[in-house]
């Protein structure tokens, strides 16, 4: 009895103290950045936490800045936008159709190991510099999660579905409308926060394509300006901004999930 009071105790406490592990984590993050900028020497110490959020309550309450905000958003919108348009009906098709599935195999893993950094002068090239180019390198780097989590999901749907399905008169239209996309939801979401993450990371260099507006630009233009502080400062907000992002399809994917 003892012992299994003890265990209950046990697990109280490590449910209690478990709740405040994420704080403990951003305070021991925030001590290694304070530790690296305090104890290091020359242009290092400009990135100071102390400096970075001063800077950070004054970008905070700029208007200017949050049009550099809305525009990176957008810019990302688009991006996914894009992916998902033709990433979820390709990824649903090689899926569902082995001869799909076979003729593209080779075609898309030779596609996806292609570095989004690769595509920056094709980009420039076909359509200049600006929003057209960004959006261009990120559907690029994003749509391949999308494309190959749903046809994965598709190739795992328990075969007995399929044939509950046909045997109730089914034809392919009504199978991928009733019974397919319903049952990779789970998978399709997983894609798709994977390329969210890809999009927002590969968003910041992509923006530092002769753009003169957005995040990435942001953080060039700080450089230029010798405002060091200010690099950090833009890096919390793009880091913010992505983390709910990803919480936000993560909840999706908890309530979407079938398993």
């Amino acid at each position: 009895m003892a012992t299994r009071d003890r265990r209950r105790y046990g697990s109280e406490l490590l449910g209690e103290s478990g709740r405040l592990l994420p704080a403990v984590g951003l305070l021991g993050g925030l001590a290694v950045w304070w530790a690296v900028t305090a104890l290091g020497s020359g242009i290092i110490t400009n990135f100071a936490p102390a400096a970075t959020f001063a800077v950070l309550a004054e970008l905070v309450v700029s208007p200017a800045f949050y049009d550099h905000v809305l525009v990176s958003v957008y810019r990302f919108g688009i991006a996914l936008g894009l992916c998902l348009t033709v990433g979820l009906p390709i990824g649903i098709v090689v899926g569902y159709f082995e001869a799909a599935e076979r003729a593209t195999t080779v075609l898309f893993q030779f596609m996806r190991m292609i570095s989004p950094l690769a595509w920056f002068p094709i980009a420039i090239i076909l359509f200049g510099v600006g929003t057209q180019s960004a959006v261009f390198v990120m559907f690029m780097a994003g749509l391949w999660p999308i494309v190959l989590n749903t046809a994965h999901g598709i190739a795992t749907i328990d075969d007995d579905w399929i044939t509950v399905g046909e045997s109730l008169g089914g034809d392919t239209r009504a199978l991928l409308r009733r019974v397919v996309v319903p049952a990779v939801i789970p998978d399709m979401l997983t894609g798709i926060r994977l390329s969210i993450g890809i999009l927002w990371i590969i968003l910041v260099p992509a923006e530092m394509l002769g753009v003169n507006t957005g995040l990435g630009y942001l953080i060039l233009d700080a450089r230029d300006r010798f405002s060091y502080a200010e690099i950090p400062a833009i890096m919390l907000v793009i880091g913010f901004i992505g983390f709910w992002l990803d919480l936000s399809v993560r909840r999706l994917h908890a309530r979407w999930n079938w398993g």
